[in-house]
């Protein structure tokens, strides 16, 4: 057994950059081209803030975050961003930009980029521009290199996203309210454009309040209420820094007014609330690579869901990521910050009970109606939480919004599938058992058996013709079969050879409709031995795209458990890196992160609400996790023996010996130490 250890997840191993990266190169086409490297942020940002203030890279296009390293100009700065999405993206709003030009080179050489810290040089306007948040505020320095009349401006209607740079749809509003200080709103209608290119039907108000270092006694507007530019004009001296400090509210009142300009108070602060943060894990061992991976996938599994205001009882949240997150990153923060997920479960529910939408949302922005992917992954949250202790939402509320939901939505209960769609059927029958899992734990056994039955519809696409999963037509029969790498034939994003496998809440019954485990050793061996070394875009095990990010630990249930250790160690060792090209594919705001920050622990779930975490050798020699209530769970996994036969290690908790490689939450939650023997 190692010794006390030092924090190893350090604020300091953070590095933003990783992932920072769309249209790496001009060669990529179809869906290697979406999913890029990442698409993160490389900006400043709380945990769990409305604030994520980071440069611009290019407005438009597939470039969700606004920034890619790839790109040599900058065009801004705004204060809203998304992490990670491989849709047209949102926000981008209030962007500032020094000087009168449209945009300025920039040198990687000359950028930084920390936890709640972003610096670069801008070397056409003669400025050195710094970043730092705070939770509802943002922070912009802008040090101007040579003296004489200088000035910076505000786009008002920029949006990630956007149809044209004119809103007419939307509108803007700035005014001077005092020698130094300003407020506004800025109201963005999907109309204009934003999520999807308009397509996710996302409108909302950003309401402002500013401070700034200079005077504001030149100011002037232009471009009228849709298209609303603002220029501040003022003396400087060589060297001479000029702050701007703003504060955001959404579809409420007007934000307090920031009381101060002390840039490094908020640069500290920022740096603080991510020690805090990241303090839930900490690991000891691993190489400087795997530490600053390790760290920065915590950071980015830690952005979101984001802080939008008050609630009734509940922090307002929204940007729920659902059918990429239920996976891995709820499953992560319910373990180590179940506040949060209990807010966001309040807070989605709160968009149907106020009457914003009908049903609970896939996807979320300010209740968004998108109905982006498929599914109804809200309802696996909320099962998984309440499984996990979470009582803090009102739970008799969510079950009923989850049947209704499943009944306007889920499968046609006649038929028992969703006619013309693999993925449908498949994802609904595990919202259904979700919903009867949820009434099960609540005592409603009615409910649950219902519920639990339409599960079941999966096995109605099981097709003995093809001997795999199947989409079926509305009148029984099968739809035309491409072979089981083609994508489409009834599956999103995917193919039916990666959709097929996803029966999580009853791995058993696929492996008897498979023909037993011996046929689902070796069809799972077949679909992994298809990877590229690289785990780029591919029509196998395909990491960049969530729908497979569970079916490695599925070799637990075949004839070679080992397979667990393999893959997770191999998507470990190749899809994970550090600099910007350190991620295979999109973040998913946070999901491609938080699958590797439970890999690398040693344990992830296969079916989110069953309660079993399934156990892969660690990547870190001794790992501790905060999980409420002063507990701390840890996971110990010493170098192994010299001459150690191969295969998974013996596992003990708390001294005694495991005979199962899987976990009850109740044993990680109420604390312990998980030990793979040398």
């Amino acid at each position: 057994m190692i010794g006390f250890f030092v924090l190893a997840v350090a604020v300091e191993l953070v590095d933003p950059m990783i992932g920072a990266v769309a249209y790496p190169e001009s060669g990529l086409r179809g869906d290697e081209a979406i999913h890029g490297f990442g698409k993160t942020f490389p900006g400043a940002a709380t945990p769990f803030g409305r604030v994520q203030l980071s440069p611009d890279t290019v407005t438009g296009g597939d470039n969700g975050s606004g920034y890619s390293y790839v790109h040599e100009t900058i065009e801004g700065f705004s204060f809203l961003h998304l992490s990670g999405i491989g849709w047209y993206g949102e926000f981008g709003n209030f962007q500032v930009m020094p000087g009168e030009l449209p945009k300025s080179r920039f040198s990687h050489a000359d950028e930084c980029a920390e936890a709640g810290y972003y610096r670069v040089r801008l070397p056409d306007a003669g400025v050195v521009a710094e970043l730092t948040a705070a939770p509802h505020a943002g922070m912009v320095r802008f040090t101007y290199e040579t003296a004489g009349d200088a000035s910076f401006k505000i786009d008002l209607a920029r949006r990630i996203g956007e149809l044209s740079r004119a809103k007419p749809h939307g509108r803007q509003t700035f005014r001077v309210t005092g020698r130094s200080s300003f407020e506004g709103e800025i109201v963005c209608d999907h109309r204009d454009g934003g999520w999807g290119r308009g397509e996710g039907k996302v409108d909302y108000t950003v309401r402002f309040r500013g401070l700034c270092s200079k005077p504001l006694d030149r100011v002037e507007e232009d471009g009228g209420e849709t298209n609303h530019t603002v220029h501040v004009r003022f003396p400087v001296a060589a060297g001479e820094a000029v702050t701007l400090h703003v504060a955001f509210a959404f579809n409420e009142e007007l934000p307090p007014a920031p009381e101060g300009l002390d840039f490094d108070a908020m640069r500290a602060a920022a740096k603080a609330s991510w020690r805090d943060a990241l303090g839930a894990v900490d690991v000891a061992g691993g190489t400087p690579a795997a530490r600053t991976a390790f760290a920065t996938a915590l950071y980015h599994a830690m952005i979101d869901p984001r802080d939008v205001g008050s609630g009734d009882g509940h922090v307002r949240r929204t940007v729920f990521s659902g059918w990429d997150v239920f996976r891995s990153e709820m499953p992560l923060l319910a373990l180590i910050r179940p506040d949060v997920v209990s807010d966001l479960v309040s807070s989605m529910m709160e968009t149907v009970t106020s009457g914003r939408r009908r049903t609970l949302p896939r996807w979320d922005i300010f209740g968004c109606d998108s109905g982006c992917m498929v599914g109804q992954p809200l309802v696996s949250v909320m099962a998984m939480a309440y499984e996990r202790g979470i009582r803090t939402f009102d739970a008799e509320t969510a079950l009923r919004l989850a049947q209704e939901t499943l009944a306007a939505e889920s499968n046609d209960r006649r038929r028992g599938y969703t006619p013309g769609s693999l993925s449908e059927t498949l994802e609904y029958a595990y919202a259904d058992w979700c919903c009867g899992r949820l009434a099960e734990l609540m005592g409603r056994a009615d409910v649950a058996a219902r519920h639990f039955g339409y599960a079941q519809a999966y096995t109605n696409c099981w097709s003995r013709e093809v001997g795999w999963m199947r989409a079926r037509t509305a009148d029984g029969g099968w739809l035309a079969w491409e072979g089981r790498e083609t994508s489409g034939q009834g599956c999103v994003e995917s193919n039916p050879w990666q959709q097929g496998w996803f029966v999580p809440h009853d791995v058993e019954g696929l492996v008897r409709l498979m023909g037993g485990r011996a046929a689902f050793t070796r069809e799972l061996g077949r679909f992994f031995a298809q990877v590229p070394d690289d785990f780029r875009w591919n029509a196998a095990y395909n990491h960049p795209n969530e729908v497979c990010h569970t079916l490695p630990f599925l070799w637990a249930f075949s004839d070679d458990p080992g397979g667990v250790d393999e893959w997770v160690g191999r998507i470990r060792r190749a899809a994970y890196g550090t600099g910007p090209f350190g991620l295979c594919g999109n973040e998913d705001v946070g999901q491609m992160s938080a699958w590797y920050v439970l890999a690398a622990i040693g344990i992830h779930p296969v079916c989110p609400g069953d309660g079993k975490w399934y156990v892969c050798t660690p990547l870190f020699e001794e790992a501790r996790l905060s999980v409420g209530g002063g507990r701390t769970f840890t996971v110990r996994c010493p170098p192994a023996r010299p001459g150690r036969p191969a295969g998974p290690r013996t596992l003990s908790l708390d001294g005694r010996r495991l005979s199962r490689r899987w976990l009850w939450t109740r044993e990680i939650v109420s604390g312990g130490c998980l030990t793979f023997e040398p």
